[in-house]
């Protein structure tokens, strides 16, 4: 797995590497060779953020860990990762390495999803700000609407720290 990092508001040291090289490589075996890993690390004041994100085979899996300690976020977000990935084994074994999940076979049976509400509703066009208006108005955390600038179908959300993001389909 080829890793990259980013430090935000930091410089990272060479143990801090390390230790993410050897977290991540326990997780080769879920992934080929071509899967790539981005691990970031967000400094405020006396609190850590390390975000570690995994890409193959258009799979995407993602963790974020905040912690006083970088080292313990990392830890942290590794953990959470690997659980998501053998918790949700059995659909994931047609699309990373099948072997992989065979030492976790008694592992915890995973839950079925299932919609338990669908609703229709028209999409008219709006802006960004418009759409973070309605969303806030109806209070839900994210809102789905055509913007008005590019005439694309799109979503906003509110961000965990309270900011907002905007998703754009990309083909």
């Amino acid at each position: 797995m080829k890793l990259t990092t980013t430090g935000r508001k930091v410089t990272l040291k060479q143990n801090f590497l390390d230790r993410a090289n050897q977290k991540l490589a326990k997780l080769d075996k879920f992934f080929s060779d071509e899967a790539t890993a981005q691990v970031t690390v967000t400094v405020e004041k006396d609190w850590q953020t390390v975000e570690v994100t995994v890409r193959d085979k258009g799979f995407v899996a993602r963790a974020e860990k905040n912690a006083p300690a970088m080292e313990e976020a990392l830890d942290a977000a590794v953990d959470v990762l690997t659980k998501q990935i053998v918790k949700n084994r059995r659909r994931l074994e047609t699309r990373l390495y099948k072997p992989a999940f065979e030492e976790y076979a008694g592992a915890a049976e995973e839950e079925a999803y299932s919609v338990v509400r669908e609703k229709h509703f028209y999409v008219k066009p709006i802006s960004v700000e418009e759409a973070i208006l309605e969303m806030n108005l109806v209070g839900h955390s994210f809102f789905l609407f055509r913007n008005v600038d590019t005439d694309e179908i799109n979503v906003v959300y509110r961000r965990k720290n309270g900011s907002y993001g905007l998703l754009v389909a990309k083909e």
